[in-house]
């Protein structure tokens, strides 16, 4: 059963994306809006964690204004947090991802139609200009999403953090969402063949975290209270066997 749903699955991911990424040029394209695009996004992300048999639970929203502009930081377990988090968190947000994502056929058109925001991670003065153009959206309304830990994490455990997403939230003076995602690693691993087992993730939005009156000086606190902000909504083993994790 597990290999059927996976070949239905993948078969559903790429179908999925040619058409709802085309949808989402179209609507950007010819209405001009962007957010109508991004519903496109919302529901690309339901319709495979459906086919795939994920269940997301979603706690905590009742700690976000939705009028407010946030930068939800989350860490990153699997392929299946890209769709847990574009379906079920219910604003509207824009991705900060690494470029090569963008150079991907459709898929990257529809994430620059939509306003996603590439991020060269080996060009520091693209990726400054980067964050500079977020921190602007993010001032102007836009919520945007970051995975601080930049890739995948290869066992599933909460993995060190790269600096420019906190320069983003300092720079925009918004607040920093903490969001925990929980059980995705077990769904699709990083590494392994590829086998889909379906599941629940819990994804947990915590409490915000001020960066009003932060300079680059409190960038590491800041890293620091966003990482605990994550890891105490995570099992032991996710969080890094630290005690204060959620058991």
């Amino acid at each position: 059963m597990p290999a059927l749903r996976s070949v239905l699955f993948y078969v559903v991911l790429f179908a999925s994306t040619v058409w709802l990424g085309l949808l989402a040029i179209g609507l950007a394209l010819f209405t001009g809006n962007t957010d109508l695009a991004h519903l496109a996004g919302r529901i690309w992300g339901n319709v495979n964690l459906w086919t795939a048999g994920v269940r997301v639970e979603v706690r905590g929203l009742e700690r976000i204004d939705p009028r407010k502009s946030y930068i939800y930081a989350s860490n990153h377990q699997s392929w299946f947090d890209i769709f847990a988090i574009l379906g079920k968190l219910p604003v509207q947000f824009r991705w900060l991802a690494k470029e090569e994502l963008f150079h991907l056929p459709i898929l990257g058109q529809a994430m620059r139609a939509i306003g996603y925001i590439p991020i060269d991670r080996g060009d520091r003065r693209k990726a400054f200009h980067s964050i500079n153009r977020a921190a602007a959206q993010v001032k102007d309304g836009t919520s945007i999403v970051i995975f601080p830990e930049g890739t995948r994490s290869v066992d599933g455990v909460l993995k060190d953090f790269k600096k420019g997403g906190f320069m983003l939230a300092i720079k925009s003076r918004q607040p920093m969402v903490p969001i925990s995602l929980s059980g995705s690693y077990r769904i699709l691993p990083k590494t392994g063949d590829r086998t889909i087992q379906p599941g629940t993730i819990l994804m947990t939005l915590g409490e915000p975290i001020a960066t009003a009156g932060l300079t680059t000086a409190d960038r590491d606190r800041l890293i620091a209270a966003v990482k605990q902000g994550i890891r105490s909504h995570l099992t032991e083993r996710e969080g890094g066997d630290r005690p204060t994790a959620r058991n």
